[in-house]
């Protein structure tokens, strides 16, 4: 987005649908902190009690409370439906909002099935709308690191050469249930869909779709309703090519929810001359999750840099076949708020978005063949 663009405002009126976690956290700081990009015209809150406006009501001025869709479909002024509601219903109110001619942002997973999927993305095409996908974890500084690294030329004393195996997961610790919508059974639960997600768009957008998938999902706890999933490893297997791809890579998803310590591990990274190891989560939740609680709005110039503590290591085959060990430090600042910038440029501007719709449906394609591999015991092909 160009400074010319930001110097004639022309914020786009945006409704969002859902005052949970998504919505509070996630969604509204970054249209109250770009006024000149967005207007908070609407919340959608089905009980009507105001929680966006009881934590952001200095910067809410003149937002109004839907309590159904219906009412949100029949503002006219409303031209962005932002959907942050839990995962199953996406689907339905993407295409109420879609049919109502609104352009839609939609939380990861976008939908439930791939078919869904595809359906919106058929709809928004022919609509001429745009129809964006919230995998925010494309804008984090350790993975924009990771791809500066992963670029690097071969000749690189930093390169890690051929890379054969990638590690990439998001390990926490909690022993009991949280007590939300996340604990029950329904379309899209569970944790292969809700950290999945972002594991996978990741994986997809480095290597590309795999040949073939193996999966071990399970709810380990043994707590809450079985059928929730608590715990995976997902294996994406790579065929070798020539010459861009002379290994055969393998790639392994981990999302462990009894994992203690404490920074996790991130990522692995190995390659012909060298290994990448890195600890530590993107800070950005924490600082958004901490800002919500008191009702404030980003705007804090380091919000986004990594700390240098969490920066990964590098260790490195010189020329005489010795390690040499050095570090990896995040130089590009990551920030969510760039994801809205580039829906705003899609709707005013017609620019590409970063995060095409077609991915999305991709990562949700392949949670589905994930999910088959565990029910029937076998490595799947990715078709």
């Amino acid at each position: 987005m160009s400074d010319n663009d930001i110097s004639a405002p022309n914020p786009i009126r945006t409704c969002v649908l859902g005052v949970g976690l998504g919505g509070l956290v996630f969604h509204i700081p970054f249209i109250l902190a770009q006024p000149h990009l967005f207007s908070l015209h609407a919340v959608l809150e089905r009980s009507g009690e105001g929680k966006a406006h009881a934590r952001y009501g200095a910067h809410m001025s003149g937002a109004k409370i839907y309590t159904s869709m219906e009412q949100v479909v029949a503002d006219p002024e409303i031209e962005l439906v932002v959907v942050t509601t839990p995962n199953g219903t996406h689907y339905a109110l993407a295409r109420s909002a879609l049919e109502a001619g609104k352009h839609v942002l939609v939380d990861k997973p976008v939908t439930a099935t791939a078919q869904e999927a595809r359906e919106l993305g058929e709809l928004a095409k022919s609509r001429n709308l745009v129809l964006a996908a919230y995998q925010n974890k494309r804008y984090e500084a350790d993975w924009l690191a990771l791809k500066k690294l992963l670029a690097l030329p071969r000749s690189s004393p930093h390169s890690l050469g051929d890379i054969y195996e990638f590690e990439s997961r998001a390990d926490r610790y909690r022993a009991v249930l949280k007590g939300t919508w996340k604990d029950h059974a329904a379309a899209g639960t569970g944790l292969t869909y809700d950290l999945g997600s972002h594991l996978i768009d990741q994986a997809l957008q480095l290597f590309g779709r795999p040949d073939k998938i193996t999966a071990f999902i399970q709810n380990i706890r043994g707590i809450g309703d079985p059928e929730v999933d608590d715990c995976f490893t997902i294996y994406f297997h790579y065929s070798p090519l020539t010459p861009d791809r002379p290994c055969p890579i393998t790639v392994i998803l981990r999302s462990h929810i009894l994992s203690v310590g404490s920074p996790q591990l991130r990522y692995v990274v190995r390659g012909t001359k060298g290994t990448y190891t890195k600890y530590g989560a993107d800070g950005q939740e924490e600082y958004l999750r901490s800002m919500s609680d008191t009702g404030q709005i980003v705007r804090d110039e380091a919000y986004g840099m990594e700390k240098s503590e969490l920066a990964g290591t590098l260790q490195n085959l010189d020329s005489n076949g010795s390690i040499v060990t050095s570090r990896w430090q995040a130089d590009q600042k990551g920030t969510y708020a760039d994801l809205y910038s580039n829906v705003w440029d899609a709707i005013r501007n017609g620019k590409e978005l970063v995060v095409k719709w077609t991915e999305a449906t991709a990562v949700v394609e392949m949670i589905e063949l994930a999910y088959l591999s565990q029910r029937e015991g076998r490595t799947v092909d990715v078709p």
